[in-house]
């Protein structure tokens, strides 16, 4: 399995950890550490170090309760970043919901976007930059604000399915193609817990990337209030997702993920 783009290509065949960097005033589970630029690049490439195979910069948060910022200010946020990362060495990915955001981020070197939103205007963006796409089953800043109708597996399904397809007419190739479930962009922790026992059903569409570090449904199973203490919990559900078929972790903690996903494959192997 390989995910492949016109810059870059990655076997699949061994799990790959995608590393957070929020330069956001109000993420869920690090607001303000990194809403500096010099300090998400130090950021970014401690991740580097510590294993992270992508780095993925983002501006805008989408927790419950964010307030959406305009397109300059995200920018604004991410393009000194993203510039550092990248003549740091660092393959980025750019965390976007706004065509014009990952358009600028991609002219300075960032390969991958990762659109919560699947929209038709970023499969224009991808096809003419070449980029990889991170197609996610989620929507736009204020997600948490609408009633959001009961999620399952085959909902799911249905939906990226048809993004694929739509993403394939609009010119991308399948391989430059990747599908995220949207864990925490449902109602309630149950439904993220259905979403990642069903992992299988989802690996036919494309290759699967899952992003379930520190979000809440963990919390509601082991009953940890605050995000940044749930790393057990985190490591728990992503070896989890990858026992199910998931090939890309997005983690905030990359050396513990990297460390147990080593582990978890060297037991494996040969079975």
């Amino acid at each position: 399995m390989i995910w492949q783009c016109r810059d870059f290509s990655f076997s699949l065949d061994r799990v790959r950890v995608m590393g957070i960097v929020n330069v956001t005033p109000d993420s869920y589970s690090d607001a303000g550490k990194c809403f500096d630029a010099e300090a998400a690049i130090a950021r970014g490439i401690k991740l580097m170090a510590e294993g992270a195979d992508i780095v993925d910069v983002g501006g805008e948060s989408s927790r419950p309760g964010a307030v959406g910022i305009s397109s300059q200010e995200e920018i604004k946020r991410v393009l000194p970043v993203v510039k550092g990362l990248v003549k740091a060495g660092a393959m980025v990915s750019v965390d976007t919901r706004r065509p014009e955001v990952a358009g600028q981020a991609l002219l300075e070197g960032a390969r991958i976007v990762n659109d919560i939103s699947a929209s038709q205007e970023m499969f224009n963006v991808a096809q003419q930059t070449g980029a990889g796409l991170v197609l996610m089953r989620g929507g736009g800043s204020d997600w948490w604000a609408q009633k959001q109708p009961p999620v399952d597996i085959e909902t799911v399904g249905m939906f990226l399915a048809g993004r694929v397809a739509a993403a394939k007419v609009a010119g991308i190739a399948r391989e430059a193609l990747v599908i995220d479930p949207g864990i925490g962009f449902t109602s309630n922790a149950e439904e993220d817990a259905a979403l990642l026992r069903g992992i299988g059903a989802l690996a036919h569409i494309a290759p699967v990337m899952v992003g379930v570090s520190r979000k809440r449904f963990i919390g509601k199973i082991s009953g940890e209030a605050e995000p940044s203490q749930r790393l057990g919990g985190s490591l728990a559900a992503a070896l989890f997702a990858v026992s199910r078929g998931a090939r890309i972790v997005r983690a905030h903690d990359v050396a513990a993920t990297v460390q147990a996903l080593r582990v978890w494959e060297g037991l494996s192997h040969g079975e």
